[in-house]
């Protein structure tokens, strides 16, 4: 009976183990693919950076007390990377603009570029409950 017991306390930990371990390999994976190089040479993850350091100058108070509100429903563990992937493709936009500073305009069509598709819905729910208007950028969301 003791015995028993003991067997599949330990299966059950060499399962919960499994799934840890497939779960953070599945992430590391994840940032794995973002290192790798494409046919420029450059990585996302080195675009990503070439965006952000190249708008530094850009960014105004109110552009970045808006990224922090558009970030503030990513989860906490999660906030520095999604915040760093979305200033960059926010950055990204305002650089092929031309612009002379980073706009809200700017961080609203970022916000949705940066956004993966299967996440609309609670984007555009999460815009509307912080009355932020999108709907010159609707066109994005198809």
């Amino acid at each position: 009976m003791g015995n028993d017991f003991f067997m599949w306390f330990i299966i059950f930990w060499v399962c919960v183990l499994l799934f840890f371990m497939s779960v953070g390999g599945y992430f590391m994976f994840r940032k794995f693919l973002k290192v790798l190089p494409k046919e420029d040479g450059k990585s996302k993850l080195d675009w990503q950076n070439h965006y952000v350091d190249s708008s530094r100058h850009l960014w105004t108070d109110d552009s970045k007390t808006f990224l922090d509100q558009l970030v503030s429903p990513v989860p906490t563990a999660f906030r520095d990377i999604a915040k760093h992937s979305i200033a960059a493709r926010i950055a990204q936009v305002a650089l092929e603009n031309g612009a002379n500073e980073v706009t809200r305009d700017h961080c609203i069509e970022g916000y949705i570029l940066a956004t993966p598709r299967r996440d609309y819905k609670s984007l555009t729910s999460f815009l509307e409950k912080q009355q932020i208007d999108y709907s010159a950028y609707k066109h994005l969301l198809n």
